[in-house]
């Protein structure tokens, strides 16, 4: 069975209002209670995803009684029509942002039983970066009654010569119109096209997973396909609530069951729309040993070191500003940090790290809380990430990001996970 799955789309009825049904992903602005106000406030009194979204920024240990108002709000939806069944198909969508015109992805349903979160599990879907695994639970239990899921997980995939979206791109006037619509808070443009001949772009993407594509790019026959970039909790949650489901099936029902499938989005990483950008560090609560080890990650002498062997990075403390080394492969680099970083936050129950996008605001905010180091962190680049994935596994968490915030994905379309 392919890892792409020809399911049923949902979309909210035509004539509603999109720019306030569709709202950004929940994990982002997880500490700007302004911007969700806002939000808020802007979607009132209209049908939105709002109502059936958990934002990570109201988390807190009484989540009971929110998933249970979720799932009210999702039945409500169904029970009155909201939704509107599309039919099988995946949808062809086109972001704009202010800083591209355009970013293509493809709306789909993927197999969870080729999804795995262990490094040297052979699967064709793999996470490339950790989960935060406190968040799991509230988004299990919210997934378990529910009857549709809403998506903000993009994939990545890597296609170097087919150009299966800009093709498909290419002939988009044949194509018939879903939406076309601007995304509330700064959030760009969208639009989407249906595409029927599902069966015909599967066949494409499994060209990507001949063996002589695999060598000639990844140096390696090992088969993967897809590597999750963001909302990797949410596909882990659908992935243990498919566990859960599927004991109480038979293997023939658990075939067809639509908890099975999960709704993405995937997009080239060659396409480009997407900027890999790095996600900085702030450690909290440390001391001079700390200091000390990292500056001794990675040594070098620099005059016996051949030039691009090695990353020169920045360190913030107060408002001093110092440097220190890392290989020149940026995931290992990351991971070198990553780990160390654990390993002393392990041995000191006072440290605390945040992550941080902007190395201009991460260098303010040395400056102003006490005790704490900045530290720089590189880019990827495309070309790393799939051969790192495929032999090491996953990234550490938040080791870079695809975009701005307001440029993240939004909930937009939805696929039914629960026989009704």
């Amino acid at each position: 069975m392919s890892v792409i799955k020809n399911q049923h789309i949902y979309l909210p009825k035509k004539h509603l209002d999109y720019t306030k049904w569709a709202v950004i992903g929940c994990e982002q602005f997880s500490k700007d209670e302004e911007y969700w106000e806002t939000v808020k406030n802007y979607v009132s009194g209209s049908p939105t995803t709002y109502d059936l979204i958990f934002p990570e920024i109201n988390f807190k240990n009484d989540w009971e009684s929110k998933i249970k108002e979720i799932n009210k709000n999702i039945a409500n939806y169904y029970q009155g029509g909201i939704f509107e069944d599309m039919g099988p198909c995946m949808v062809l969508v086109n972001r704009t942002t202010k800083n591209h015109e355009k970013r293509l992805g493809l709306v789909m349903t993927i197999d969870l039983e080729k999804f795995s979160t262990i490094a040297n599990n052979p699967s064709l879907i793999k996470s490339s970066e950790g989960s935060f695994v406190d968040r799991i639970p509230p988004r299990v239990e919210m997934r378990k009654d529910s009857i549709f899921e809403l998506s903000n997980i993009v994939l990545l995939y890597d296609d170097r010569k087919i150009h299966i979206a800009d093709n498909l791109y290419a002939r988009k006037d044949e194509l018939e119109l879903l939406y076309n619509f601007n995304l509330n808070l700064d959030g760009g443009h969208l639009t989407g096209y249906k595409v029927k001949n599902v069966e015909g772009i599967i066949r494409l993407f499994n060209q990507l997973l001949t063996p002589e594509y695999l060598q000639e790019t990844f140096n390696t026959k090992n088969q993967f396909l897809f590597a999750v970039v963001d909302g990797n909790q949410s596909l882990v949650t659908a992935k243990e609530h498919w566990n859960n489901i599927k004991k109480t099936l038979t293997e023939e029902e658990q075939i067809s069951h639509p908890a099975r499938y999960a709704l993405v989005e995937a997009i080239n990483i060659h396409d480009s729309g997407i900027d890999f950008k790095p996600i900085h560090r702030i450690v909290m609560g440390t001391n001079k040993s700390f200091l000390k080890g990292l500056k001794k990650l990675f040594k070098v002498n620099l005059k016996k070191t051949e030039e691009g062997s090695f990353i020169t990075q920045k360190i913030f403390i107060g408002k001093e500003e110092d440097s220190f080394y890392l290989p020149d492969n940026t995931p290992q680099a990351i991971k070198l940090v990553q780990d160390y970083i654990d390993k002393c936050s392990s041995k000191q129950i006072e440290m605390s790290v945040d992550y941080i996008q902007s190395e201009e605001e991460l260098k303010q905010l040395c400056k102003i809380r006490r005790n704490s180091i900045g530290i720089t962190l590189p880019t990827i680049k495309k070309q790393e990430l799939f051969e790192f994935i495929i032999k090491n596994g996953p990234l550490p968490r938040r080791s870079f990001t695809l975009c701005e915030p307001r440029e993240k994905r939004y909930y937009l379309e939805a696929h039914k996970i629960k026989l009704i």
